[in-house]
């Protein structure tokens, strides 16, 4: 592909950059575009796996056909099949209606199928029959019914390792990745860092009409050294936040430490005696935010127990709030503590819950459980103890 027609694409679809694989991704949409073939793009979370099945439609025979884009990871298990396959009335119990689903509104088209690998295996079943066949069957029914739409699917997930744990259908992946596009991380491509954050920053400046904020030098050797483990959604988050909230115009490496999450600074940082944070097992974080998170509790019951006491007469003091053993998973009865007056003033009471940052403590424990789960959202919901949305709502809040 020459270059002009390269840069006519980035520019159509707003792809900052220009990394050897980045343009090589590119290069394999456009070609791919015109046949049929399924097409999985691979990538980490926040990467921009998105724009490549926009460029693979728009160039391809079903361009003027419908596009649809389906986050299958932020549908419930018990509503995927008849989001995707549509349903008949009275198919479930809010079924008061006949409903298509997204193949047959997209017949003629593309269908963009996000996290593909958090689909349920009963749903793994039905879209591999459709992959094959162009055949489906709307919920509550039992007609047959056909559609001709092209499946570009995406996933963060290593598929290879899902297959081994049971979690996904071999057969499946081998029919989705008839072409593999992998996008690369922000890390892999360094020289693109300040191109986008030059991007960022200048729309933000230009939307809300005051000036764009520029980097110093070393500033920008530290922007690139970073991990970006959210890589180019984190990147943009980063860039609109200090476009808000510094007045300086001129970012040193000083001011853009503070928006840089520490444990992705250094892969290496020390985090117990002489072992790293690569070294520490996800069950000891575990262990350890749980004890500091009723240590808090505890202490700051304490001090609401002494303050209680600090008058001029013997006083009984009775825990009002049980304590959770949230390790065990067990509930502490409430105790009766005795303390005599005179002894209060020889208790020193110190606010500690201050250099606790359990904050520091959730998001490393929550970063090192999506490690070990390989992103994947739900085992690592589970493995937490949270609801998907909560940990969602984590991840977006600690930029993970």
């Amino acid at each position: 592909m020459e270059q002009k027609d390269l840069q006519r694409i980035k520019q159509q679809f707003n792809i900052i950059g220009n990394s050897t694989q980045l343009n090589r991704g590119i290069e394999i949409a456009v070609q791919v575009a015109l046949t049929d073939l399924s097409v999985l793009i691979t990538g980490e979370s926040g990467v921009g796996k998105e724009h490549f099945p926009k460029i693979i439609h728009q160039h391809s025979p079903r361009k003027h056909g419908p596009y649809f884009a389906i986050n299958c990871g932020a549908i419930p298990e018990g509503t995927i099949d008849a989001e995707l396959f549509g349903h008949t009335k009275g198919a479930f119990t809010d079924a008061r209606s006949e409903r298509k689903g997204y193949f047959e509104i997209a017949d003629g088209g593309t269908l963009f199928l996000d996290e593909v690998g958090e689909l349920p295996l009963t749903t793994q079943t039905r879209l591999l029959r459709v992959l094959e066949s162009g055949e489906f069957i709307r919920m509550g029914d039992s007609k047959v019914m056909k559609t001709n739409v092209r499946v570009v699917a995406a996933t963060n997930l290593n598929i290879p390792k899902a297959i081994e744990e049971g979690r996904f259908r071999e057969d499946l992946y081998y029919r989705l990745n008839t072409i593999e596009i992998k996008v690369p991380a922000l890390r892999e491509r360094k020289d693109d860092i300040p191109l986008l954050f030059r991007k960022f920053v200048v729309d933000f400046a230009d939307k809300y009409r005051m000036p764009a904020i520029r980097l110093t030098d070393e500033a920008n050797e530290m922007l690139k050294s970073y991990y970006w483990q959210g890589n180019v959604r984190q990147l943009k988050n980063v860039a609109q936040q200090i476009s808000l909230i510094e007045e300086r115009r001129e970012i040193t490496p000083e001011i853009l430490s503070h928006y840089l999450p520490a444990h992705q600074m250094n892969r290496g940082l020390a985090v117990v005696g002489h072992h790293t944070q690569q070294d520490v097992p996800i069950e000891k974080m575990q262990m350890l935010y749980n004890m500091v998170g009723m240590l808090k509790r505890e202490i700051d019951m304490l001090k609401e127990q002494v303050e209680h006491l600090q008058q001029p007469h013997t006083a009984h003091a009775k825990l009002e709030d049980q304590f959770v053993d949230w390790e065990n998973g067990q509930v502490i009865a409430p105790q009766t503590i005795n303390i005599a007056s005179e002894d209060i003033s020889e208790v020193p009471v110190e606010d500690t819950s201050k250099d606790i940052k359990l904050s520091d403590m959730e998001r490393d424990t929550i970063y090192r459980a999506l490690q070990k789960n390989r992103g994947n959202r739900k085992a690592t919901a589970l493995e937490l103890g949270l609801s998907e949305r909560t940990l969602y709502r984590k991840i977006k809040e600690y930029g993970l």
